[in-house]
């Protein structure tokens, strides 16, 4: 088996956000499910953003989040996901490129628009997501670079994409490449709503051994095992992969391997302000230490710093310098 070229590469969608802060009512006048994510189409994408108010644009998607949190912190990366041949587009080749990330995934052919979410952040820091998918979800398996996947320690697959058909094939395929070059899957659960959909596909992956590190918040363990209580659920999975990691918010992050748990508290946070991406950047700072052949308590500490620093700003990349955080902190 070679040795990696590059620590982790991400397939997901790639999504330009649009950021606005909205009050509780317009919320409710949309008939929005306040702090979650939904899919929306192209109709209702172009409504929606006629009423919001005055919007950041910057390019997002839960596994590019994660890369830039990433590559922030010095890692090698490289993703695969696809956007159209249009403004939105160029927007997200050029800001992962500048990111240091390695991205070539072919442009999507037959007028289908890059993906965009549409972000509205209410006065208590809850992010209501409406995502219109657009070309990222129609990823075809003959855009993935095998070269790449084999050339990466960790293969990072966001479970948003995993809902629509196309690239769902394209990840399942992805996760044999990985394998058969002998290389560590991470999956994260990504939403309810995706675990509503795919569970028995999710389980199928774990029970299968396919999934070495998978991430998870305090509702998507309860939602993939059926099981009311956070322990019990965690319990419930944690024999099945090699390492569970779990946020719970304020009350900080649980990690187990091999049927030892690991916990840290949350990272403080003077106010917070956005808690768009949250999860993406723990996922980063967690794996960042996690390549770097870190202890597990290591690993959640750096996770909780990467998330403590998103979310005091809009927008789901990091603005502060992961390196110096990570320095100040003695990690």
């Amino acid at each position: 088996m070679t040795q990696p070229t590059l620590d982790v590469v991400a397939i997901g969608n790639a999504i330009v956000d649009v950021i606005a802060q909205a009050d509780d009512a317009f919320i409710a006048e949309h008939a929005l499910a306040k702090g979650g994510m939904q899919l929306i189409d192209a109709e209702t994408a172009d409504l929606l953003y006629s009423h919001m108010g005055s919007a950041l644009e910057a390019s997002g998607g839960s596994a590019a989040n994660t890369l830039a949190g990433l590559a922030a912190l010095g890692c090698k990366c490289g993703f695969i996901g696809q956007v159209a041949d249009d403004q939105l587009g160029q927007i997200f080749a050029h800001d992962i490129r500048a990111l240091g990330v390695t991205y070539a995934t072919p442009l999507a052919t037959g007028g289908v628009p890059t993906a965009r979410c549409l972000v509205l952040v209410t006065p208590d820091a809850q992010r209501t997501m409406n995502t219109f998918l657009g070309a990222s979800q129609h990823l075809p398996a003959a855009a993935l670079d095998a070269d790449l996947i084999r050339s990466a320690g960790i293969l990072y697959l966001e479970g948003y994409l995993w809902d629509p058909d196309e690239p769902r094939k394209a990840m399942r395929d992805a996760i044999a490449i990985a394998r058969d070059a002998g290389r560590k899957i991470a999956f994260t659960l990504s939403d309810g709503f995706v675990i509503e959909r795919h569970r028995d596909d999710f389980m199928d992956l774990i029970d299968r051994g396919l999934i070495d590190i998978l991430f998870s918040n305090e509702a998507e363990i309860q939602a993939l095992t059926r099981i009311d209580g956070f322990d019990k659920a965690v319990a419930a999975v944690a024999p099945k992969v090699p390492l569970l990691v779990s946020t719970r918010s304020e009350q900080g992050a649980v990690a187990i391997q091999d049927g030892i748990r690991y916990e840290v508290a949350a990272a403080p946070v003077a106010q917070v302000v956005d808690t768009t991406g949250a999860g993406d950047l723990f996922a980063a700072g967690f794996l960042a230490a996690h390549v770097d052949g870190r202890d597990i308590e290591h690993c959640l500490k750096l996770g909780a710093i990467a998330a403590a620093e998103v979310i005091s700003h809009y927008g789901a990349r990091p603005e502060a310098d992961l390196k110096a955080l990570r320095a100040a902190a003695g990690l």
